[in-house]
């Protein structure tokens, strides 16, 4: 059978299981709606979505009517209504706006599936749900879920531009655009629309943070009816459209000579052009903004701060309901490599901290998971919980910009996980950031989580098959982020692979272990860039060793790392709350897996394995490889029960990523053994 991976994870593949079958047909007959459910509304995408999927996965087609008549019945409707349906979900009143009630209940004449939400698009959650649950091969005969989302935001930024390409895009071109022109009657974008709802996502920025002349125009008439038809779309599945747009947009497009946020003509023009949006688009969400980053244009050409700018923009949105993301990214790209004071790691800490309760109630700071961009491995950034009375939005990327451009397995959840479990420390213990991104440590008034997009115009959406499990598990952890990296994994692969189980416990453990094969063979002990410049995939080990980026590891024919101390170097470790920031700081204490990232010391250094580094960068470059041959021949062992165009073509990928690991493991091995002088203890071949 072909599949090109189009469906991703909503296939629906039909249930081979008589038993289950009858028990799921005996259910889905008949789907209840309340009276009065508006053409276009989510409840009627509910009702169309399980529909798409009941007649997929047991072909039999349910007939939607407001009066249940059938035996069994599922039930989808809003809560709160003071209807029969309130006291037979039970008590929900824990549920949030988007949280909904999955129940099985019973009375003398029938028995329902309860699908309801508090809010409409709850309830559009709670029918994905029992989707997943029919195509993951659940029993529906005594179902009892409360679910809620831990996350007020839960976001996807795209890198999109309107030529059609994408910044950091490894999966085609873009969805959105083409030739400058907007794509807004692709039925992609509502497939797109679909996936993304069924795993949660409630906003969507659709437009590169690098704003460039044509995209500058999203915001006026010239593209907003476009655009609004893009929102009307992601409106029918409970997601809010974004845009990115041009600090210097007075300037560009605006006929003004400045963009000076405190200029009452440069205020007065972003509230019309705001309000002009929201004509288009009642329900637009508000802008993402790169701002004094990367030659950006900001308010610091103007001598004012980021507060001032992201204040000017969010007193437009205001009356609208608008909220203003505003990207913490910001540093020095124009440092001389000779100056060691300077430390792009400090710079978000630094430009941020100070303004903290500055900013207006519908302004979020947008802080990367990391202070460096999106590393194999490095800390937290030590800005997330540091601002008490600003609010905070983490940012991912999906896009596997670092961990191998989606042509290498890299499964990102475990390293998501890591970064969401690490206790600040911030208000004490327990400050964790997934609880800090949930305005559970501090009161913000809005939080969440965003990512950086790993889509596009491909086939199968990400290049690389098992990319997808990345956009599926990025989506699910957000919803709640106490899931497992097994259970995300396995719920993605039952519902992509289907029912095969020693296929399913294949792709499972080669996702589990992904992201340490790849650190393996990559820049090790957290020391961070070794990657080809510009192109970031493939080995440079002195690449960015020289640039203007900030990017260094200092090795030298001693050792190697960036000293980070408060006592002899940059100080950056400071900027974390104790207990971390004496962890950091101390040698001994220094967790391994970040070593380098805080301290440069010798090759002969011993890790707390009790391997030197030098030691370790050899065993690990060698292991590296060797569990990519071993991941080779095992999805050999899937020929006959994968589909043959998706078995052959991750087999591609894997033995292209194959040769990537070898090109690593070589040139790191070889260039440190030849900066260091000493010899691999096991005599392996290093050039």
């Amino acid at each position: 059978m072909r599949d090109n991976g189009y469906a991703a994870w909503l296939r629906y593949d039909q249930v081979t299981d008589e038993k289950l079958a009858e028990e799921y047909k005996s259910w889905t007959s008949e789907l209840v709606l309340p009276p009065g459910v508006p053409a276009a509304g989510l409840l009627k995408t509910a009702a169309q979505e399980l529909s798409r999927g009941i007649r997929s996965m047991l072909g039999t087609m349910p007939s939607v009517t407001h009066e249940a008549s059938s035996q069994r019945v599922i039930v989808l409707d809003i809560l709160g209504r003071g209807t029969w349906l309130d006291e037979a979900a039970g008590d929900a009143k824990a549920l949030s706006g988007e949280g909904y009630v999955l129940r099985t209940v019973r009375d003398a004449e029938r028995e329902y599936i309860i699908a309801a939400g508090r809010t409409e698009k709850g309830t559009l959650y709670a029918a994905f749900h029992v989707l997943r649950l029919l195509q993951s091969g659940a029993s529906v005969d005594q179902l009892d879920l409360i679910e809620s989302p831990t996350y007020g935001l839960r976001m996807i930024n795209h890198w999109d531009n309107m030529d059609g390409s994408v910044e950091r895009g490894y999966s085609g071109r873009s969805i959105f655009y083409e030739g400058n022109k907007v794509l807004s009657d692709s039925e992609r974008i509502r497939d797109y629309a679909r996936l993304m709802a069924s795993v949660g996502i409630n906003g969507i920025a659709i437009n590169n943070v690098n704003v460039h002349r044509e995209e500058t125009f999203l915001i006026t008439g010239k593209l907003l009816p476009d655009v609004a038809r893009i929102a009307e779309v992601f409106g029918e599945y409970g997601i809010k459209l974004f845009l990115s747009v041009n600090y210097a947009g007075t300037i560009e497009i605006g006929g003004l000579t400045t963009a000076d946020p405190l200029d009452p003509g440069v205020r007065d023009w972003w509230k019309e052009k705001a309000a002009e949006v929201y004509r288009y688009i009642p329900d637009f969400g508000g802008f993402l903004v790169k701002a004094d980053s990367e030659n950006r244009p900001g308010p610091f050409t103007y001598g004012r701060d980021h507060a001032d700018g992201a204040n000017m923009l969010a007193e437009a949105l205001e009356p609208h309901g608008g909220l203003v993301l505003w990207r913490c990214f910001v540093y020095n790209c124009h440092q001389d490599w000779r100056d060691r004071s300077t430390d792009r790691a400090r710079a978000a800490y630094d430009h941020f901290k100070p303004l903290d309760g500055r900013f207006k109630d519908n302004v979020i700071l947008q802080i990367k998971n990391g202070p460096m961009d999106f590393q194999v491995r490095e800390p937290v950034s030590p800005l997330f919980g540091a601002m008490e009375h600003t609010n905070q939005i983490m940012e991912f990327q999906i896009a596997q910009e670092y961990t191998g451009q989606q042509k290498d397995v890299c499964f990102l959840i475990p390293q998501w996980k890591e970064v969401l479990n690490f206790d600040t420390h911030v208000k004490g213990a327990g400050s964790t950031v997934k609880e800090i991104a949930a305005g559970h440590v501090h009161a913000y008034t809005h939080s969440g989580i965003t990512a950086v997009s790993n889509i596009g115009n491909d086939g199968n959406w990400t290049g690389h098959h098992l990319a997808q499990a990345n956009l599926y598990g990025y989506g699910r952890l957000i919803w709640n982020p106490e899931l497992s990296s097994e259970e995300i994994a396995a719920e993605w692969a039952a519902q992509t692979f289907g029912g095969n189980q020693y296929v399913r416990e294949v792709v499972i453990s080669l996702l589990l272990e992904s992201w340490s094969i790849y650190e393996n063979y990559t820049a090790p002990l957290g020391v961070g860039w070794m990657v080809t410049p510009h192109y970031h995939y493939g080995p440079d080990v002195d690449g960015y060793e020289y640039s203007k980026w900030g990017t260094y590891h200092f090795a030298d024919h001693k050792g190697i790392g960036v000293d980070r101390t408060v006592a002899t170097g940059t100080g950056y470790s400071s900027q974390y709350t104790q207990p971390n920031a004496e962890v950091y700081d101390n040698l001994d204490a220094c967790p391994d897996e970040l070593l380098l990232f805080f301290h440069h010391v010798p090759y002969t250094h011993r890790l707390k394995s009790g391997k030197t580094v030098i030691q370790h960068i050899y065993d690990t470059h060698f292991a590296g490889v060797e569990r990519v041959e071993y991941w080779i021949r095992r999805w050999q062992e899937l020929e006959g029960l994968v589909d043959e165009e998706r078995f052959r073509h991750v087999a591609g990928r894997m033995n292209h990523q194959l040769e990537n690991a070898k090109q690593w493991r070589d040139i790191i091995n070889t260039y440190f053994f030849r900066k260091s002088g000493i010899p691999d203890a096991h005599n392996r071949v290093i050039y």
